[in-house]
Order: structure tokens, then C-alpha cells, then sequence
């Protein structure tokens, strides 16, 4: 009877909070004060805070697991993601160490556990905003979600010290683990896609890594995040985490109605909560003035920035079993942080837009990476996007002796199609500044091929505003996202689904001619 409360419960508060377009766990932490308030009147007990953990303890164990899935070192090794976050981390931890230490009487030692809890970033947050919008491939995307897991292994590693768990004679066994990689891809490839995977992800994150450290006397946590670690490199990897992405969220709001069960925020908890969330400019104003410096342009700058700009539920993981006293504080500034971040990241680029001149000013004098072209050269026809419509499209062209260029924001969509010999580069269509400086003599067509339709109407508006009047042609998977397309000023656009059943139904058609035709011969002959 109870778990129909907390579902109850968990889904009303958390659909409330979606339509007013705010995260839904803000209402799972609503859910739990609520419950907590009302007790043993809708039959909450002592006695069912307990599952509650264990169900909470999972939701950890997981995300941790599908955070390791992520973990590659090629993207982390960065001066910007790995010099970004230690910085950030050090600076932020300084300024609000003597805070606590002398404003709130603090310990030395809870002081600095503190403060450290408040210099992360959500990586769920993020994820979704970014995830939500299609850009968690490019550049900005990659760099904040490098900064989370470099902050989550910081925080795991802050949480294995403070516990003071003292490992057993047996816990260097864990060195032999990487020897165990090619076992691990081999199980993750026999288990195919369906639900013999996400038990394989399970195994892993709750009963290998979580009781298998635990055993050893190390932190479950750890041993969750390691074995996603050694999956990372599979090419399975990101399609194991989609598939435990639905389970962890729903084990995570076990972790949020926890939090809420452990009781009411006090006058001194709402202050502290207001007070941090006052400070969240600050947090995104050191991270901007971080990536500048390391050569990031003020738009990739701004845009991970404000991706990062919120307070982790990894400081709630760290309070829960470090910092109890703080732990329903810390709750209401994480659900503050929020309810401020999830709208601002919305409406990411249009605030670019307005304030992007300002910015500019910060941005250093020096090639990076995430620098885009300013000239296209004597290409003919521009594809935008190159995932499989645009190599699609590129190629075709290509063969038909056409002078072809290809943009992406995704510099592994470069890469790949530079090792596979077509002429691409990295820009991304919702930068004004690309479109102000970029010089494309020789070009008739445009052909947009990115996943996002906001991007594609951005990208035809610009076309049409700097006097292309060349062929612009778009594909879509709806046709309301068709109309504004072609409303912005595109030539025409094609829905994918339709053109796909049409190209089948044509291949259909052939083939019935051609095997008409050789049994007419047949029967001639004979």
C-alpha cells in the first residue's frame, strides 16, 4: 500500500512541476516533505524509510554506473574540461570555506565538506537540458559534460576519503580489474539489446561493483562508477546507458522522496537555500571567465557555463553519508538551483544573442578548436549537419561531380567524415557570429541535414537575412516543423518518414516490374 503513495504522490508533485517547465525530481523532493508532513496519516512510517534507502542507494549505485559509461579519456583530457573544473573546484571551494567557517561557526571539516558539496554541477540536469536540445555532441555539450564527470570523480573520491572506510587486504585486487575488460565487452556483446543487457548493466553497477566493493571495504560508489569506466570504450556503451536511463531515473526518485522523509526545512534551511541560489551568477560568471581563458569563444563559453550553472545532486549524494545535518538544506538549495537553471538553459541562445557583443569582449586573441570557418572556398553546394541524411546527401552530390562542403557542430561528425575523405568543418548554425563572417561566394545550394528543427530554422532565417537567394532544402520528421521551415524562407522541405516509405514503395514497384518482365521472357522462351 505504501509504494501506491509514493507513486501517487511522486507523479502528481512531479507532473505539476513539468507543466509549469520545471525538472520533475524538484516535485520527488516535494513528494517527501509532503509525506513527511503528513506521516503516519497516509501510513508513513520509520520503518519504510529504510526500503526508501535501499531504493535510493540503488538509484546511486546506477547513475554512477552510467556516468563511468561515459568516462573517455580522450574527452577529458582537455586543457578546458580538466583545467576548468580543478580550478573552478579550488576557487569555489576558497571563497566559501571561510564563509561557512566564520559566518555559520562551522567545523574546519564539515566546513570544507561543504563547501565542496556546493561547487558541483547537476549532471542529471544537464544531461536532460542538453540532451533535450540536441546538444550534447556539440562542443559546448562536450565540454560541460567532461566538467560533470571531472566534478563527479572529485566527489567520489571526497566521499570515499570522508567516510573513513578502511580497506581490507583484499582491496588491491581491484588492479587485475582492466584485465577483465575483454571478458566484460565480451558479455556486453552476448547479451544482445534487450533485456539480457540492462540485467547485464544491473549485475555490474549493483552486485559486481556495488557489494563486490563493498566487500572488499571499499565504496560501492566507486566500484559502480569503475565498472561503467571499463565499458566506456565499447561501441555498446552509449546504448547500455540509454537502456538503464529510464531505471535509474526512476530508482533516483527514491533518493529524492528520501531526502524529503527526513524531514521539514527549517526557517535556517530556506535562508541558506536562498542565499546560494543569490550566488549562482557568481558560479557562472567564474566558469565563463575560466573558459575564456583557456581560448573557448565567449558563445561556448557562455553556453556550458550556463549548462553548469546549478548546484548537484552529487552534494546530496555526499551529504547523505558524510554531512547528514546538512542534507535537507542542501536539498532545498539543489531544488532552488534548479527551478532558476532548467528555464535560463531554454532560452540559452537567445539570451547569446542580446548580450553575446558584450562577451565578445572577453574572448582571447587565439586559434582554438572550437573556431569556425570564415570562408567556404569554391565549394557549390553546402550540407549542414553530418550525421547519416547529410553523409547521405554529401555523397550522392559528391558522385554526381558536384564541389561539396560539410559543417557540423559536432567534432567527432568532422572528424569521421575527414578520415572518410569528404571537405567538413566545424561551425554551428546557431551562432550569429559564424554567419556575420562567413564568406561563401560559389554557393547555390544549402542543404540543412541537423537533427534539431530549431537549428534549421535558425540557420535558413540567417541564410535569407545576409542575401543568399539560393536553394535551400531542408528534412523533417513532422510537418509542423516542415511548415516552419519553409515559413522561415527554405525551398523545400522533404519528411523523412514520408520520402522513406515513398523510396521503399518505388524499389517495390521496380522489382514487380522487373520480375513481371523476366516471367513474361520465361514463358516466351518456353
Amino acid at each position: 500500500m505504501i509504494e501506491a503513495v509514493w507513486i501517487a504522490f511522486a507523479f502528481g508533485l512531479g507532473l505539476l512541476l513539468k507543466q509549469a517547465g520545471l525538472p520533475p525530481l524538484i516535485g520527488y523532493l516535494g513528494a517527501g516533505f509532503a509525506l513527511s508532513a503528513l506521516g503516519e496519516r497516509v501510513g508513513v512510517g520509520p520503518e519504510d524509510s529504510y526500503v526508501l534507502n535501499h531504493i535510493a542507494h540503488l538509484g546511486v549505485l546506477l547513475l554512477l554506473f552510467t556516468v563511468g559509461l561515459k568516462l573517455k579519456v580522450k574527452n577529458l583530457v582537455r586543457p578546458e574540461v580538466v583545467g576548468g573544473s580543478l580550478l573552478h573546484f579550488g576557487i569555489s571551494s576558497a571563497l566559501f570555506l571561510p564563509a561557512f567557517m566564520y559566518v555559520l561557526d562551522m567545523p574546519a571539516g564539515e566546513a570544507i565538506l561543504l563547501a565542496m558539496a556546493l561547487s558541483f554541477s547537476s549532471t542529471v540536469l544537464a544531461a536532460k537540458v542538453l540532451e533535450s536540445k540536441r546538444e550534447l555532441r556539440a562542443f559546448h555539450g562536450r565540454v560541460a559534460i567532461g566538467v560533470l564527470i571531472m566534478q563527479d570523480l572529485i566527489a567520489l573520491v571526497a566521499i570515499s576519503v570522508a567516510s573513513g572506510k578502511t580497506p581490507s587486504s583484499w582491496a588491491l585486487m581491484v588492479l587485475i580489474l582492466p584485465l577483465c575488460r575483454p571478458l566484460l565487452f565480451k558479455l556486453l556483446d552476448l547479451s544482445g539489446r534487450e533485456e539480457l543487457m540492462v540485467l547485464l548493466g544491473l549485475l555490474l553497477a549493483l552486485v559486481v561493483g556495488g557489494v563486490g566493493f563493498e566487500a572488499l571495504g571499499l565504496s560501492s560508489e566507486l566500484g559502480a562508477l569503475a565498472f561503467g569506466a571499463m565499458l566506456a570504450n565499447h561501441k555498446r556503451a552509449g546504448e547500455l546507458s540509454q537502456s538503464l536511463w529510464s531505471l535509474k531515473e526512476v530508482f533516483l526518485v527514491g533518493f529524492f522522496l528520501q531526502i524529503g522523509l527526513g524531514g521539514l526545512p527549517d526557517q535556517h534551511a530556506v535562508v541558506f537555500a536562498l542565499v546560494m541560489a543569490l550566488l549562482l551568477p557568481l558560479k557562472a560568471g567564474l566558469f565563463f571567465l575560466l573558459f575564456v581563458g583557456f581560448k573557448l569563444r565567449a558563445r561556448s563559453a557562455f553556453l556550458s557555463s550556463l549548462t553548469l550553472t546549478n548546484y548537484s545532486e552529487f552534494g546530496l549524494i555526499m551529504a547523505s553519508l558524510v554531512l547528514p545535518a546538512w542534507l535537507v538544506p542542501l536539498a532545498l538549495t539543489v531544488s532552488f538551483s534548479f527551478i532558476i537553471s532548467a528555464p535560463l538553459n531554454r532560452v540559452a541562445h537567445s539570451i547569446y544573442e542580446r548580450i553575446g557583443p558584450s562577451l565578445r569582449r572577453f574572448e582571447r586573441d587565439i586559434r582554438h578548436p572550437d573556431e569556425q570557418p570564415i570562408t567556404l572556398g569554391d565549394a557549390q553546394v553546402l550540407v549542414m549537419g553530418l550525421g547519416r541524411t547529410g553523409r547521405a546527401a554529401y555523397d550522392n552530390l559528391a558522385e554526381k561531380g558536384y564541389r561539396i562542403i560539410g559543417l557540423d557542430s559536432d567534432p567527432v561528425a568532422v572528424d569521421t567524415s575527414l578520415q572518410a575523405g569528404r571537405s567538413a568543418l566545424f561551425a554551428d548554425a546557431e551562432d550569429p557570429v559564424f554567419w556575420q563572417n562567413l564568406n561563401m561566394p560559389n554557393i547555390h545550394s544549402v542543404i540543412l541535414a541537423m537533427n534539431d528543427a530549431e537549428a534549421k530554422t535558425i540557420a535558413t532565417q540567417k541564410l535569407r537575412a545576409r542575401g543568399f537567394d539560393g536553394l535551400i532544402v531542408s528534412h523533417a520528421m513532422y510537418e509542423d516543423i516542415a511548415r516552419r521551415i519553409i515559413q522561415a524562407g527554405a525551398d523545400h522541405t522533404y519528411l523523412t518518414m514520408s520520402e522513406a516509405g515513398t523510396g521503399l514503395a518505388e524499389h517495390v514497384a521496380r522489382s514487380i516490374q522487373e520480375r513481371s518482365a523476366l516471367l513474361a521472357e520465361n514463358a516466351s522462351s518456353t
